[in-house]
């Protein structure tokens, strides 16, 4: 069933204010909600949804709303939802006519919500934010026909992952899924194994590494002693077998220490099939360069912005999650006809950084790429613009410590595009909330300062 959507009824209430009566019209979150095309999303998110019988699921923009109040101030759903409880102008933004004194959704409707909508599903937010740039007047369409394409790592909410570690984590998995499905084990190595862990890990603290290469051999073959328990006992009975088939491979990879590891039928060939994480075992090491983090555990994150500063500040046109660490260059192929998408214009000139040195860009696009260290064919005006390319790190910034892309707590690989794009939406609408302040603001001037001459003549 679709959602039953919300429209304003103009009514009153005898014992409740309106919210429009008791907020500050000219507050710009208020101006925001005008300004977005509610019914455009409705469309979009709409089409994720059956014609056939059954409970109604929640208002579009209640949950659109939510979604881009979460992203525009990092907060986590539990926090979102006591902040909606307490927040006329949240209220205001997703929808309400009334003040509204109990949640009239779960919390974990916004989980169930983002895993419906998917990657492309919520690219429609990213979109309508630069549709409001453009509306507000906070950016023009020209701004959009030029980008600066880079990619930055987005790390998943894991521990850093040590050989030691994942081996008594794993073990730990596979004595309790044991104890969930009935399989007595002939021992569970909890007291003995947690005293190796801990063992191991001040000994390595303490530089005496062959102490602690003991331990860690201990660990290594205690883990092999439960898997191969476990194995004998389920031998023969499907769904015990398929019940543990997931932990057991996983086992088997930390055991090994991700060496020597047998490709995986359907997976190609150079796939990376190391485990850095037993709950999120798509996470993988992604080395960038840097002499302060040299290895980040996530996924690699494409990123495009406007090659020139807009009115309202700049923009990200396009984000997206690349699972299998490909090059950067082998990333336009599919990137550039997806940012033309989004923005809805033909794209005149990238620039990238050194990264992309040998590109797969489409023909249409191979001599409109310039790289960093280029020298051929460039001219003064391409010259400003490369360097403008270094524009995109302080947005690359912003989007990891304001709006939660440092350390992605969603899960799967759903998760690591969802969480993407709606930094990337939190961004924009963090930019045009300060456009419409600065706007207001000058409109106010600008007032008072033609209103001056004439109390002056009265005065006369």
């Amino acid at each position: 069933m679709r959602p039953k959507e919300r429209r304003d009824s103009g009514q009153s209430d005898l014992f409740k204010a309106r919210l429009d009566q008791i907020v500050d019209p000219a507050h710009p979150l208020v101006k925001l909600s005008r300004s977005i095309d509610w019914r455009f999303l409705e469309d979009r998110f709409g089409a994720a949804y059956t014609d056939s019988p059954g409970h109604p699921p929640l208002p579009t923009r209640l949950m659109a709303g939510l979604a881009i109040l979460k992203a525009m101030h990092a907060l986590s759903d539990e926090a979102l939802c006591d902040r909606w409880i307490e927040n006329p102008y949240f209220q205001l933004f997703c929808g309400e006519e009334f003040f509204v004194h109990r949640l009239p959704f779960e919390r974990s409707s916004l989980t169930r919500w983002r895993q419906r909508m998917g990657e492309d599903k919520l690219n429609a937010l990213l979109q309508e934010s630069l549709a409001t740039a453009t509306r507000t007047g906070a950016a023009r369409p020209a701004d959009f026909t030029k980008a600066i394409v880079d990619t930055t790592v987005q790390p998943k909410a894991v521990a850093h992952p040590t050989d030691a570690r994942l081996m008594h984590r794993a073990r730990e998995r596979l004595v309790r899924l044991a104890r969930k499905h009935g399989v007595r084990l002939r021992q569970s190595y909890e007291r003995i194994g947690k005293l190796a862990l801990i063992r191991q890990q001040r000994y390595a603290h303490a530089k005496q590494f062959r102490r602690a290469n003991r331990m860690l051999k201990r660990l290594q073959t205690q883990l092999g002693r439960v898997r191969r328990d476990i194995a004998r006992r389920i031998k023969d009975k499907p769904d015990l077998e398929e019940a543990f088939a997931h932990e057991l491979m996983l086992a088997g990879r930390v055991q090994q220490r991700n060496r020597n590891l047998r490709p995986v039928r359907g997976k190609p060939a150079d796939a990376d099939l190391r485990v850095f994480s037993l709950h999120a075992p798509e996470v993988e090491c992604i080395g960038k360069g840097k002499a302060h983090k040299p290895y980040e555990f996530g996924v690699k994150v494409s990123l495009a912005t406007t090659l020139k500063r807009s009115r309202g500040g700049q923009f990200v046109t396009h984000i997206q999650a690349l699972p299998g660490k490909p090059y950067d260059g082998h990333t336009l192929a599919s990137v550039i006809p997806a940012i033309e998408r989004q923005v809805g214009a033909t794209l005149t000139r990238i620039v990238a950084d050194a990264g992309y040195k040998g590109h797969n860009a489409p023909p249409t696009h191979r001599f409109r790429i310039y790289t960093s260290g280029q020298k051929r064919g460039l001219t003064p005006a391409i010259k400003r613009d490369l360097r403008r390319r270094a524009a995109v790190e302080p947005v690359i910034g912003h989007l990891k410590s304001d709006h939660g892309m440092d350390r992605n707590h969603l899960a799967g690989t759903i998760g690591d595009a969802a969480n993407a794009i709606l930094a990337a939406v939190g961004y924009n609408f963090r930019r045009l909330l300060v456009w419409l302040r600065i706007l207001w603001a000058y409109l106010w001037v600008a007032l008072t300062t033609q209103s001056q001459p004439t109390r002056q003549l009265q005065a006369a």
